[in-house]
């Protein structure tokens, strides 16, 4: 059949053409918009975070309490926003930020619940702090949740919530809000970030394959087990996992050395007194190394000892040392 005899054909033709642009531009603007996303923020500056929340105020914990406040801002307002619950484009699509999210967040709330029950408490019978026992439960909603309720506004409130405890914390008036910066309570929290970056670093590691001895077989003295549940175990993170695990070493580690640089701050006379400031200092120098700019597109997966680079082990690298000297740094703090 002619197109002359067939006119509606070539009347369709401009408007299909129309919508095929038209689908090209929004995609466009979507793949340039999640690539203007997924951009990690800088490291916080803790003058600036003090000076913002508590006035320059040199009051105990305000360092601390600043850094949270200030992490938790950024994990909500950051480019693009929070991501890890997002349903539309391009956010959907994203995955790096969200994984950074995660690791993060987790810092989060590790760092809100030491707050709740040791920094602002002076024993272990004392009443806990109205507006931290408020706000860490509230950092523990799902990462992921869309609505009813919404991730953002849960955080949100629990930022609230340490606002208020920091303004207590900086009245000269008042005195219902406490911070206790002893040794045992970082250390406390240190015990923490210990089996946090251990966890990491193993499933770093496991980017290539390791044959490990199945701990949990191991029992008390004297008790039996079943010998087919000994012996060694091929663990290997799936490659289409690789990104998702290095992300949330990154988030982790940036959430950890501002956290850190604040508690240096805090717990300056204890750091003197235990002789354990360099210690500490050493941590927060290996874990900046794993914030370097990433120029690969996409996180390689060499051999150790191969010709391609291995992202996951080279991070996992940094967090070992770093991890290696919390252990030392809490041994140093346990010491009369």
């Amino acid at each position: 059949m002619s197109t002359a005899a067939n006119p509606g054909r070539l009347a369709n033709r401009p408007l299909a053409l129309m919508l095929a642009i038209v689908a090209g531009v929004i995609l466009l603007v979507l793949v340039i918009t999640g690539w203007y996303w997924s951009s990690e923020p800088d490291l916080l500056d803790m003058d600036a975070l003090v000076a913002e929340h508590a006035g320059g105020s040199t009051v105990t914990g305000v360092q601390t309490t600043a850094a949270l406040i200030g992490v938790a801002e950024t994990l909500l307002d950051k480019r693009g926003g929070y991501l890890s619950n997002d349903r539309f484009p391009p956010g959907v699509w994203l995955d790096n930020i969200p994984n950074w999210e995660y690791g993060v967040l987790i810092q989060v709330r590790d760092l809100s619940k030491a707050m709740r029950d040791r920094f602002s408490r002076s024993q272990s019978q004392s009443q806990e702090d109205d507006d931290l026992s408020l706000a860490e439960p509230r950092f523990n909603v799902d990462n992921d949740s869309w609505m009813l309720p919404a991730t953002e506004s849960e955080y949100r409130q629990a930022i609230v919530f340490l606002k208020s405890y920091l303004a207590r914390l900086t009245d000269k008036d008042q005195k219902s809000a406490q911070f206790y910066a002893r040794a045992d309570n970082l250390r406390f929290w240190l015990s923490t970030v210990d089996t946090r970056l251990g966890s990491l670093s193993q499933r770093l590691a496991a980017s290539v394959g390791q044959r490990r001895l199945n701990m949990d077989a191991t029992t008390a003295a004297g008790d039996q087990q079943d010998s087919s549940d000994s012996g060694d175990e091929m663990v290997k993170t799936p490659w289409t996992e690789l990104d998702d695990v290095y992300y949330e070493a990154r988030g982790t580690t940036w959430a950890l050395i501002i956290f850190l640089r604040a508690l240096e701050q805090d717990f300056d006379s204890v750091l003197e007194k235990k002789n354990a400031k360099v210690s500490l200092q050493q941590i927060i120098r290996e874990l900046e190394a794993t914030q370097a700019p990433l120029f690969s597109p996409v996180i390689l997966n060499g051999t150790g000892f191969g010709l391609v680079a291995n992202h996951s082990l080279t991070m996992a690298s940094y967090i070992s040392r770093a991890n290696a000297a919390i252990i030392d740094l809490r041994e140093l703090l346990a010491q009369g």
